[in-house]
């Protein structure tokens, strides 16, 4: 099942599920109490946002051999994690806003873990039945200011740097699936769940021994190698295999 946010009827928000006609529409979120409604919102006419609006986003950094090693880093031994703010939060189609700040902001496609139920010191085998589905993300980063302020809270944080979306695929088991990113249509990105330092279970129970997650929050669990610079004008485009194709415009900020 495809879950999607949408904003429909002005400023009226709504989730929906992807059917093969269209948006069904349902009462509710999927993390309370929602219930289906006769009313099907044709996908042209559908406003995507992000799927969840998180009260937080928590981050995987070099969880990936070849990206480490792309940027000089050792590969950790537990995960390292950090925190984007949920203003850094859009949707499909909303334009990433490179800072005047930066002069260097990369992609960094990710699979995105999201969060289905309270969770505190969840155990590893029991991550599953925590976890409420998979969606796409996009850890937009300004590599200089990582540099330069040797932690990464201002080069991760700007409004605009977490996309995510298309959908949240509920029905997916994250191991071995195809993550890629393109730009301008150029393939920059392309790897493998499989090639995770730490698998999704072993992540969320490292998170939640930390803090508690909370439904519809989001966990993002690393990127492959050949991260790269974007521009204004450019077309970003993340890609899991089996969720779809999150897809950002670049354009310059202030």
């Amino acid at each position: 099942m495809k879950v999607v946010r949408i904003r429909i009827e002005g400023d009226e928000i709504a989730y929906g599920v992807a059917e093969a006609d269209g948006i069904a529409l349902y009462r509710g979120t999927p993390f309370v109490a929602w219930e289906p409604t006769e009313t099907v919102i044709p996908f042209e006419e559908a406003h995507l946002l992000s799927p969840v609006f998180p009260t937080k986003v928590v981050c995987v950094g070099r969880n990936y051999v070849e990206h480490a090693e792309e940027l000089g880093n050792e590969v950790p031994d537990e995960p390292v994690i950090f925190i984007k703010p949920s203003t850094s939060v859009i949707g499909p189609g909303a334009p990433i806003v490179l800072p005047s700040d930066s002069s260097e902001v990369h992609h960094e496609a990710e699979l995105a873990v999201v969060v289905g139920k309270v969770s505190h010191r969840v155990a590893a085998e029991d991550a599953a039945a925590h976890i409420f589905g998979y969606t796409a993300g996009n850890d937009v980063t300004a590599r200089d200011l990582q540099r330069k302020d040797g932690q990464w809270a201002r080069a991760k944080g700007f409004d605009s740097f977490c996309p995510l979306g298309p959908a949240i695929e509920t029905e997916l088991d994250p191991a071995g699936l195809r993550v890629s990113c393109e730009v301008n249509g150029e393939l920059r990105q392309e790897g493998s769940t499989y090639d995770m330092v730490f698998g999704v279970a072993e992540i969320f129970a490292f998170v939640t021994r930390v803090m508690t997650l909370l439904p519809g929050d989001v966990i993002l669990t690393g990127t492959p190698s050949g991260v790269g610079p974007i521009r204004p004008g450019d077309r970003v485009e993340v890609t899991i295999e089996r969720i779809g194709t999150l897809a950002n415009p670049v354009v310059a900020g202030s």
